[in-house]
């Protein structure tokens, strides 16, 4: 290797790459969550692993390496509480072996499943509307829990996984929080979680539906959470490509960032969410009353692009929703925006949707069992001009409503910095949501 003034390059670049910050520069691992920003500064606050010691601090570059830095068994690294920071560089595959090989639907598949012999036996025509059973979607779930198995990687408490520069990406899995405290997420790119082995569920709707099982980030129970300044999206794989079989789409992709059992006390700021269905849903199921008084979540300068649904969907918690930008004009895949679900209690300021002319802001909300929200400040975006608009007002004056929504929600948010004037959204949210722009 060619030396330069006595020093090999490699030298040089192992130097720069160890040399202390400059005043002017940030270690993002040391970070923590601002004292007043959101719900996941409440109490203790959430600092994840700033205080992580020499060597709990690592830089990983692939699936081998960030289960190893995050305790180094998958199965119990989620009770591994030491303090680590872990720095991720460029793309890592979570659908590979050790050896860092790519790994898919044959690898994965039990060998009594093929999605063929699955599409013979639970056929609507003959099976009907009962819940798939017997030996083939037994050989269904045994291939999905191979996959899960392999492409969903459990973090511990006190934990900062944070981007290295504006390339850092985790794709073809995601990260499970599960009953754990204390942990951020910065600056990376989460992409394509993508279930090889859906279920059909005949019970799902008047035609049935197919339905996956991966999230890119997924919190279960888990508390003190911040994700900031990440992207999620389905990468190549987007669910414009999905197959149809019994006359549904083939879903091969959940959520993109959800929260459920008993999850509590998270922020989510300056992300990017993009060209997917399902996106943000909080709490799973109507009969989880113990998530009430749970599920306290802010969401703040979000950039939702062209999502379908579940910006978020939301049961039991409450929710603070403030300058998120929407953008869903000439979106074929629209549904709503907002779900006001079983006694859900969003608390919505200074959000701005960008829709296509003539939008109804009616159809931003879908009452589902829920029936309270609290907005205001709310813009809407049509044919290049914006006006104030009362999304409660507009779904209460339309008389196909029968069921009124009340802005009533019992609570009023007080752990938030500045809130920005809704017309200035727009600008702010695309210059700074997403990965690569800390």
């Amino acid at each position: 290797m060619k030396k330069i003034a006595g020093m090999t390059l490699a030298f040089l670049f192992w130097a720069s790459a160890i040399a202390p910050l400059s005043a002017s520069q940030t270690d993002l691992g040391r970070e923590v969550l601002g004292k007043n920003d959101g719900w996941a500064a409440y109490s203790t606050g959430t600092t994840g692993g700033s205080k992580a010691s020499a060597d709990q601090v690592f830089t990983v570059t692939n699936r081998q390496e960030l289960v190893k830095a995050l305790g180094g068994d998958n199965k119990t690294n989620g009770a591994n509480d030491t303090p680590k920071i872990i720095y991720v560089r460029g793309t890592i595959n979570l659908s590979v072996d050790d050896q860092n090989r790519p790994l898919g639907y044959n690898e994965y598949r039990d060998p009594a499943y093929t999605i063929e012999e699955y599409l013979k036996a639970y056929d609507p025509k003959t099976w009907g509307k009962k819940d798939v059973a017997g030996p083939l979607e037994e050989a269904r779930a045994r291939s999905q829990k191979n996959q899960a198995e392999r492409v969903l990687i459990n973090v511990g408490s006190n934990t900062t996984l944070v981007g290295l520069g504006n390339e850092a990406k985790i794709v073809g899995g995601g990260l499970l929080l599960t009953k754990v405290d204390n942990v951020i997420v910065r600056n990376i790119e989460f992409q394509d979680a993508y279930d090889y082995f859906p279920q059909w569920d005949p019970t799902d709707g008047a035609e049935g539906n197919w339905n996956s099982e991966y999230d890119n980030l997924s919190i279960v129970g888990s508390t003190h959470v911040w994700v900031d300044h990440c992207t999620f999206n389905d990468g190549e794989r987007p669910d414009a490509f999905n197959e149809t079989y019994y006359g549904r789409e083939y879903q091969h992709h959940d959520g993109l960032l959800d929260a459920k059992g008993g999850a509590d006390l998270i922020t989510i700021s300056y992300n990017h969410f993009s060209e997917h269905s399902k996106t943000n849903l909080i709490g799973s199921s109507d009969s989880a009353t113990t998530d009430e008084g749970r599920l306290r979540i802010t969401f703040h300068h979000n950039f939702y692009e062209n999502i379908g649904e579940r910006a978020p969907r939301v049961r039991f918690g409450q929710v603070h929703l403030y300058n998120n930008y929407y953008k869903s004009d000439g979106n074929e895949h629209y549904v709503y925006t907002w779900g006001i679900g079983k006694s859900s209690k969003i608390y919505a300021e200074n959000n701005y949707f960008e829709m296509d002319p003539g939008f109804d802001p009616a159809k931003l909300i879908w009452l589902a069992k829920g029936t309270a929200l609290y907005e205001t400040g709310s813009y809407l975006n049509g044919a290049g001009k914006h006006h104030e608009v009362s999304i409660v007002d507009a779904y209460n004056a339309n008389p196909a409503n029968t069921t009124k929504v009340s802005k009533d929600v019992g609570w009023k948010p007080s752990l938030f910095d500045k809130i920005d004037p809704t017309q200035s959204v727009p600008a702010i949210v695309k210059a700074k949501a997403g990965a690569g722009k800390l």
